[in-house]
């Protein structure tokens, strides 16, 4: 028997609060997930949930200063504060959840409908002509390893990655959770000023609805995946329009749903 130190993922709570004029800050959530990139994580839960409709909505975003919090709590909470009430309250997508795992988007839909109503989806043209090479959708899963910087030392950690047409990184996250990691990429480019819409979002695990979800509200073209899809992933996919493509690696990948905007 060897006997040696070993680095492990960390993981810790976060509880994220929601404050908007007339209405004082409240818990909404509380998620485990690796510290770092908090304020984007929080931001990317909110958009997802379709609690927060842009960045023109966000006021401010801070760790909590609540005195009451002891020492160890400090860095765990956020609270993020809107210019004006959001279009669909906390309330009615949580129904008193106050609790959820790796920050799952699903938590609170009643249905497929619901998610559909949610995301808005109006049959937008903005990826009717997007065209993914193939080539390049077999390269992302290195290019988001590639960015990985914890997963080196920890092996423990899920990506998610936003990447241009080309391949090209937009924004990479790593987190514990795979649906953390998503939210940090989406709430980036919102706390940047920037739509999270992209090309494609590339992600290190599996395809769960709740990751289409995200990618749906997120306006993504192409959903890629190491790992498979659910049947209800796909199906949500397919309604919204959705290109995912799953197994994409060993040089193969299956796709699912809009096949036609990977090709050439």
């Amino acid at each position: 028997m060897v006997r040696h130190e070993d680095r492990l993922a960390t993981e810790e709570p976060l509880e994220i609060r929601l404050a908007w004029p007339g209405r004082p800050a409240e818990r909404v959530a509380v998620t485990m997930r690796t510290p770092g990139h908090d304020f984007e994580l929080a931001t990317g839960f909110l958009y997802g949930e379709g609690v927060l409709g842009s960045a023109e909505d966000l006021r401010r975003v801070a760790y909590c200063t609540d005195v009451a919090l002891a020492p160890e709590e400090e860095f765990n909470v956020v609270t993020v504060e809107l210019g004006r009430p959001p279009g669909r309250a906390p309330a009615e997508r949580y129904a008193g959840l106050s609790s959820a795992s790796s920050a799952c988007g699903v938590c609170g839909t009643e249905s497929i409908e619901d998610v559909l109503a949610l995301c808005r989806v109006t049959g937008s043209s903005r990826w009717s002509r997007l065209r993914v090479p193939p080539a390049v959708l077999l390269s992302l899963p290195d290019r988001l390893r590639a960015e990985q910087r914890v997963f080196d030392s920890t092996g423990g950690l899920h990506a998610a990655g936003l990447f241009d047409e080309l391949g090209s990184p937009l924004v990479v996250r790593e987190d514990i959770g795979r649906h953390n990691a998503v939210d940090k990429v989406v709430g980036a480019r919102l706390l940047a000023g920037t739509s999270p819409a992209a090309p494609v979002l590339c992600v290190s695990g599996r395809i769960g609805f709740e990751i289409v979800q995200k990618a749906v509200v997120a306006d993504v073209g192409v959903l890629a995946a190491v790992g498979a899809p659910s049947s209800l992933a796909v199906h949500l996919a397919g309604e919204a329009g959705l290109c995912t493509a799953g197994f994409v690696r060993d040089h193969r990948y299956v796709v699912y749903s809009a096949a036609e905007r990977v090709g050439v």
